[in-house]
């Protein structure tokens, strides 16, 4: 037996494991979508067992986290991603693979998880998004799980691009949702666990090609409640105390194409309805690296277009309304959950409000459509005392289902199995 293998076995015969966790990002700091989730996901891990985390960065500012990763893990690996998307779609082509997994390969990062799966007693290798999955060696050790969140169905994001348009890009589009659907389903039957964020999003992976749905299991977001505590005293940002009328913010990653089109459409067919009653209304776009179409309106009556802020805490806080008008949405949408932990009423599309677990007129309101937004957005800010109960009791709802520790909690037996 090999000196490595020697030491995993008689570590695993003291009853100790540790847990190899691989992300698309780096988890840290949790300031937005995907990196929320995972950040949670490795602290609750941390508490269990010995984490090693390999991950990249396609922001500089997220090669320069040493301190704060290493107070979680064990050890880390962070490799900066430098593949563009022109070349990771040429790659792509050539290797007759999805465009989602070239862009993430690294011959450094793979080094170090084979260095950690050679070396390490691995309890589980933990894999945060799909198109990471092929870093994941083809002979793990028999007693090492496989747990793959794929988190949602990313695929069906792909496919309803490609679906929606044409030329090239929509050929791209469908060629990427077919290949990565395979994958999708490949993944998901090799691995011990495959987690998804909703019940909607595991049954959408159960329609695809070759999907039997064993293994799937279904582990939800959460949000930081003591983060997002609405009684914290929280000064309005001094852009925001200029604006003199009512207040609609949307927050979000800005460079993120569904939110690129969800604050478009917004702007030009629910705005004007709602400035028809309230005339002196400001549509607050907040959230970093906004898109070229998203600085575009700022040149537009009643449009803020802030870029990124130090916290979205304070101007969710001094909304009136907070709106979610997605129109193509995976999964479950922090920023909902984010503002409903901040007691703020919220206006959302039947997208977004899809696998959240919350009632249409008592905790949020659901709109069909744009002009359905404007209308209830423009109700809402002309009865505060209602939109002020709607608030409470969204605040009450992510209380009662929302944490973390309790939307983790299954992840225990998922990564160490029934003994775990």
């Amino acid at each position: 037996m090999a000196k490595g293998e020697a030491e995993r076995a008689g570590a695993r015969a003291e009853g100790l494991g540790e847990i190899l966790f691989i992300a698309h990002r780096v988890p840290y700091p949790p300031d937005r979508g995907d990196k929320i989730r995972s950040y949670h996901e490795l602290r609750h891990l941390a508490r269990l067992a010995p984490v090693h985390l390999a991950a990249l960065a396609d922001d500089p500012r997220d090669l320069h986290h040493g301190e704060a990763l290493s107070a979680l893990t064990a050890s880390h690996c962070v490799r900066p991603r430098t593949l563009s998307r022109p070349r990771a779609a040429v790659e792509g082509l050539l290797r007759r693979e999805p465009m989602s997994v070239a862009l993430f390969r690294d011959r450094g990062l793979r080094g170090y998880v084979e260095r950690i799966v050679a070396t390490r007693p691995l309890a589980a290798v933990f894999v945060y998004s799909g198109n990471m999955a092929p870093y994941v060696p083809t002979a793990l050790d028999a007693d090492t799980r496989f747990v793959m969140d794929l988190c949602d169905v990313d695929s069906a994001k792909f496919a309803a691009y490609g679906a929606a348009g044409g030329g090239v890009m929509g050929w791209i589009n469908r060629r990427e949702g077919r290949l990565l659907g395979a994958l999708e389903v490949a993944v998901a039957k090799r691995a011990d666990a495959a987690l998804f964020i909703s019940r909607a999003e595991a049954d959408v992976f159960a329609t695809l090609d070759g999907a039997d749905g064993s293994g799937v299991s279904v582990v939800g977001n959460g949000v930081d409640l003591d983060a997002f505590d609405p009684a914290q005293p929280r000064a309005v940002p001094a852009a925001l105390a200029a604006v003199q009328g009512p207040r609609i913010v949307f927050t979000g990653q800005m460079d993120y194409r569904p939110n690129i089109e969800a604050v478009t459409d917004f702007a030009a067919h629910a705005l004007p309805i709602v400035r028809q009653r309230h005339p002196d209304a400001q549509f607050v776009i907040v959230g970093r690296n906004p898109a070229d179409a998203v600085r575009a309106l700022a040149d537009s009556p009643g449009v803020m277009v802030t870029g990124e802020v130090d916290d979205t805490r304070a101007w969710l806080a001094a909304a009136d309304v907070v709106v979610a008008p997605l129109r193509l949405a995976r999964g479950v949408q922090n920023k909902v959950l984010e503002a409903m932990a901040m007691a703020r009423p919220m206006v959302v599309s039947t997208a977004a409000a899809e696998g959240i677990d919350a009632e249409h007129g008592r905790d949020f309101l659901i709109a069909a459509d744009a002009e359905e937004e404007g209308r209830l957005v423009a109700d809402l800010l002309s009865n505060p005392a209602r939109a002020a109960a709607l608030g409470q009791a969204g605040r009450a709802r992510v209380e009662a289902r929302y944490s973390w520790d309790a939307a983790l909690a299954p992840l225990t037996g998922l990564v160490f199995g029934d003994g775990g």
